[in-house]
């Protein structure tokens, strides 16, 4: 019995061998391999980044996404990515865009998952980091939009009250080994071509900006919306007054960089997580102002932080439409011309 017993065996072994063999052929198939590759990575040309939304994306009140959402991505079909507040949007043409979420932790942390995602491809991306902003009154007006040329973090260093320093002296004192994330200067040649494609950009207006822009004594406050530059100041504090905005623009010229002329919340933070990943040569700012960073003469700071009802600035719906009509210049012209700029920015 026990010869037979063992033949048995051995034809059941060689049977299951070649089962398995059969099973290991079928799973390295051609048919099966495509079925389970990944899908290539979206090769990205222009990446937008807005910082919020109201509601939806389209068809109701517009935040600082809406404009961008209808003109690339409008049907186009949400891509989730861990980590990230909100899906990537991207269209044929390789602009993608998200609405990041506000503040400096919120955004640069869905920034962050974003570019370490597999689906998406940034090795030759351009960025528009967008939004709405306050503006110092002698700088600036309600439905401007502003191209940085220096990014600058307002928080990192240290205050103090300003009963507990000599009278007239900053309160503020640069923290030691935050140099290399402190400030930005944005790539020249980019902002010179973002300048020169939207430079003479017809932008909206309303009345009631126009009516509360006379509220002000300063030529620049009362201007027209116009395309500008300058330094956007980043920070987490939404301040006011114009102690703060003095200070602001103190930190801007104790940096070495240009006048501030935005306040904003995100900027700096995610050109830098851009830049340990990316560098910042292809990183653009953009801003349209949608509030003084100060009241009128007439009016206490509280009075400003907090407007009675009808006291507030108005000409955000068209300020948001502006920031796309300036951007959008700029980004389909990068598409249309990528072979001049997919090895980096042309001189202009």
């Amino acid at each position: 019995m026990l010869p037979r017993w063992t033949s048995l065996c051995a034809r059941w072994s060689a049977l299951c061998a070649a089962a398995l063999l059969a099973t290991a052929c079928a799973s390295t198939s051609p048919a099966s391999t495509s079925a389970t590759a990944p899908a290539a990575p979206v090769k990205v040309k222009v990446f937008v980044a807005a910082m919020f939304e109201i509601g939806q994306n389209t068809g109701d009140r517009a935040g600082e996404f809406q404009y961008w959402y209808e003109r690339y991505w409008k049907g186009a079909k949400p891509m989730a990515v861990p980590g990230a507040l909100q899906p990537v949007y991207c269209n044929t043409d390789g602009v993608c865009g998200a609405v990041l979420g506000m503040g400096k932790v919120n955004s640069s942390s869905s920034m962050q998952a974003i570019l370490l995602n597999p689906q998406f491809d940034f090795s030759e991306a351009y960025y528009v980091i967008s939004g709405v902003a306050g503006t110092p009154p002698s700088r600036g007006t309600i439905g401007e939009v502003s191209w940085a040329t220096w990014l600058v973090d307002y928080d990192l260093g240290h205050r103090w009250a300003p009963e507990e320093n000599k009278a007239g002296e900053p309160t503020f004192m640069p923290r030691k080994g935050y140099e290399d994330y402190r400030r930005f200067k944005l790539n020249p040649d980019l902002v010179g071509w973002a300048m020169k494609l939207s430079a003479d950009t017809p932008l909206k207006d309303s009345e009631s900006a126009r009516k509360y822009r006379l509220r002000y004594p300063d030529a620049a406050a009362r201007r027209a919306p116009f395309v500008g530059t300058g330094t956007h100041m980043t920070g987490d504090t939404f301040f006011h007054g114009p102690g703060m905005s003095k200070q602001a623009q103190y930190i801007a010229r104790l940096y070495g960089a240009d006048d501030y002329v935005i306040t904003e919340m995100e900027a700096a933070a995610i050109t830098l997580v851009i830049k340990r990943t990316h560098g910042i040569d292809r990183v653009m700012s953009l801003r349209g102002a949608v509030n003084f960073d100060q009241g009128n003469p007439k009016e206490s700071t509280l009075q400003h932080l907090d407007p009675a009802p009808g006291e507030t600035a108005g000409g955000f719906a068209e300020t948001v439409e502006n920031i796309a009509l300036v951007g959008t210049r700029v980004v389909d012209h990068i598409v249309k011309n990528w072979p001049q700029w997919r090895a980096g920015v042309p001189k202009p």
